[in-house]
């Protein structure tokens, strides 16, 4: 049975956590692919950036090297809201014969009572989730809100994102008109440059 990973974000810019987020999953969990799905209604986030023809572009930039890294648009070509529940039920659709794990961080673990429609998401697919040096999170962590849920969690120990990059922080550092060398693909730093995008932003989206 083929493995799927699906990796959802803003990608506003990506940068090389997205990169080694997806590289340490597919490892640990022995997955055939990674779907990058950036989001083009963001639920939790009032808005993007960037236009998403550039973050798309962006993307495909990011991931151009790493052939089982694969650009999905199942959530840019239906109208939003969109709510994870949704977009795996869909992926679902399209792979039926795939095992699919929903790539999520320590945080999202800990937030997952508060989103739309949880117990679909995770009956529909497993929960890898990336636990940082010391993070304090479990699969039983929601036992008495989420019946189930333990079972279809599997935790990833990936220590070296203790030092994380956000896209904040990137974006952060173009407006002060300091270096981003490293922290971007060198293809997404160069369309960046191009095309003058992030010059003016400031806010809290990651």
């Amino acid at each position: 049975m083929q493995k799927i990973g699906i990796l959802g974000g803003t990608f506003d810019p990506p940068h090389i956590g997205h990169l080694i987020l997806a590289e340490y999953t597919m490892e640990a969990l022995g997955l055939d692919q990674v779907l990058f799905v950036p989001v083009a209604d963001h639920p939790h986030k009032a808005r993007t950036r960037q236009m998403i023809d550039h973050r798309l572009r962006m993307i495909e930039l990011a991931i151009a090297s790493n052939e089982r890294f694969v650009l999905s648009r199942v959530d840019m070509d239906r109208p939003g809201p969109h709510y994870s529940a949704d977009t795996v039920a869909i992926l679902q659709r399209d792979f039926p014969d795939a095992e699919l794990y929903f790539v999520m961080g320590g945080d999202n673990l800990r937030s997952l009572p508060t989103w739309t429609r949880a117990e679909d998401l995770y009956r529909l697919c497993r929960l890898a989730v990336m636990r940082r040096a010391d993070e304090a999170i479990s699969p039983d962590m929601h036992g008495d809100l989420l019946p189930g849920l333990a079972e279809r969690v599997t935790i990833v120990d990936v220590p070296l994102l203790s030092v994380w990059v956000s896209s904040t922080h990137v974006v952060e550092r173009i407006r002060r008109g300091q270096s981003v060398r490293y922290l971007v693909p060198d293809a997404v730093l160069s369309y960046i440059q191009e095309h003058r995008i992030y010059q003016d932003v400031c806010d809290e989206q990651d």
